[in-house]
């Protein structure tokens, strides 16, 4: 999850010396699972959805502006399964729409805890670890390659550090992977890391 507010005052001419203040809020939550439990796929797209509702957003926008945005191009794949994605959002009234991003930073804890307490006691073998690490190889290209809070920070000459700490400390790349035909491995790269119709779904 990723929420800001930015504000800006433009700079005062002869013709406006009082300038009007500029805003615009950004965001949004993805999932990005190695092994996908669809019906928690589901209840997460679900309460994302129940969220845009309530404020007459409309989900299936800013789904996919998700599933766009997330997409490693040049792999033909998407990041994980998807949420929701904006960027430019200043619709009026203004306190509605702080409303919106302030409380879709609350719901970040029952929409994504129930699928943490799902899975944090699993046991997982060598053989997933390694497919983790393979994942997460695609989640460094993607903060590299594509995305363009990563960017702006290279090409500004920011901190290095803090602009990349959110890449994780260990992956790993492998030559032309293929998983196994029929694998778990293969339904979430085919199946999973494709856009759905996550909220319509069984």
């Amino acid at each position: 999850m990723n929420i800001r507010y930015f504000e800006a005052s433009p700079i005062p001419t002869e013709e406006n010396k009082s300038p009007d203040t500029i805003w615009w809020l950004g965001g949004g939550i993805d999932l990005t699972p190695y092994y996908p439990q669809k019906s928690q796929i589901i209840g997460f797209h679900k309460g994302l959805k129940s969220h845009c509702d309530r404020y007459g957003i409309d989900y299936e926008t800013y789904k996919k502006q998700c599933d766009e945005y997330f997409f490693l191009k040049h792999r033909g794949e998407a990041r994980g399964v998807g949420g929701i994605f904006f960027d430019h959002l200043k619709d009026e009234p203004k306190s509605r729409s702080f409303s919106f991003v302030l409380q879709l930073g609350y719901q970040f804890q029952p929409i994504y805890a129930p699928i943490l307490d799902a899975n944090r006691d699993i046991e997982y073998t060598e053989r997933q670890r390694e497919f983790q690490l393979l994942r997460r190889s695609r989640y460094v290209e993607f903060n590299l390659v594509w995305d363009r809070g990563t960017k702006f920070g290279l090409q500004s000459e920011g901190r290095i550090e803090s602009i990349l700490m959110s890449l994780p400390m260990v992956a790993k790349w492998k030559y032309d992977y293929k998983p196994e035909e029929g694998s778990e491995e293969e339904t979430t790269i085919k199946f999973y890391l494709q856009a759905q119709d996550w909220v319509n779904m069984d």
